[in-house]
């Protein structure tokens, strides 16, 4: 299905992942504990932006579809 909507929402989802190996590569660098913490925290607050990202797309793919499912029926 090509939608602009779900496409944005398939580059934002992308970028997450980008900035999550990013992160990933600086905890592992951190020295301090401390800053391993802030890295981890901000990775959690990506992964949950992400997993909204992914239910608002699943909730917009069965729109379309129902969407597309009634525009058959006419």
């Amino acid at each position: 299905m090509n939608d602009p909507y779900l496409n944005e929402l398939k580059a934002d989802f992308e970028d997450y992942e980008n900035q999550l190996k990013k992160l990933k590569k600086k905890v592992l660098k951190a020295k301090s504990l401390e800053e391993q913490a802030k890295i981890i925290k901000k990775i959690d607050s990506i992964a949950r932006v992400m997993e909204a990202n992914q239910q608002q797309a699943k909730r917009v793919t069965k729109s379309r579809l129902k969407e597309k499912k009634s525009k058959a029926k006419k």
